[in-house]
């Protein structure tokens, strides 16, 4: 049986979380490599992390595909140590470049439909479905939902999943309940990282969540999460 969602809960919860957060404006980055980059060095690692590590390609003037690839191994990974497993995330990176400069650089790769351009980042070595939807909504503005760790914790406390769904099963029942909004989909990625750190951490802090009437099942989430109503012009970039 396939999974399916309520627009009117998760646009609820979307309120809830915009009124106890305020806008995010994600994604942090000059330009849509610099996205990717941040998307690949992200992985398994705090993004304070990854900020130095981008601040050291920065001042080393060495931000684009072809420094990265023509510049030695070693040093490339010394800059990305701040982001952790720094020898793997070098090879990835440079994989990366490799393919992004084969396959024309972002101008060409944009002209690309959804479907065709999801497949073809994930055949990257080191690109796995949320790096590839990362990568989808934040450098190319697509209306793809990303699917994290923070997503299925909370949705699981609030009884919308069991929490261990196939990736692309979320993703597509989440797509198909919500407008395909790219902002909307950017915005509410980033209220649920936040949240998930600041209150739906692993042992969580209720006290303060906005969700907590309706922590617990979907029934509690549709008949008391009363109050805010969706409106799209409160969303940020």
């Amino acid at each position: 049986m396939s999974l399916r969602l309520s627009k009117r809960v998760l646009l609820r919860i979307f309120d809830h979380l915009y009124a106890q957060h305020g806008p995010q404006h994600w994604w942090p980055g000059e330009t849509p490599f610099e996205v990717m980059v941040g998307a690949i060095l992200t992985q398994n690692t705090a993004w304070i992390n990854v900020e130095r590590a981008i601040a050291n390609l920065k001042q080393a003037d060495c931000l684009s595909p072809a420094c990265l690839l023509a510049t030695d191994f070693d040093q490339v990974a010394e800059w990305l140590r701040p982001s952790g497993y720094f020898n793997i995330k070098t090879r990835r990176l440079r994989d990366f470049c490799d393919w992004y400069l084969e396959q024309g650089g972002h101008a060409r790769l944009r002209r690309r439909r959804t479907h065709t351009l999801r497949a073809a980042l994930l055949g990257v070595r080191g690109i796995g479905p949320e790096t590839a939807d990362d990568i989808l909504l934040y450098a190319f503005n697509r209306p793809v939902f990303v699917i994290d760790a923070y997503t299925r914790r909370l949705f699981a406390r609030l009884g919308l999943i069991a929490g261990d769904e196939p990736y692309d099963s979320l993703r597509l029942a989440v797509e198909a309940a919500l407008p395909g909004d790219v902002q909307l989909f950017n915005e509410y990625h980033a209220l649920i990282v936040n949240h998930a750190k600041d209150y739906c951490r692993p042992k969580p802090q209720c006290d303060a969540c906005r969700l907590r009437r309706g922590c617990g099942g979907v029934p509690e989430v549709s008949r008391r999460m009363g109050g805010a109503q969706h409106n799209p012009s409160r969303r940020g970039k």
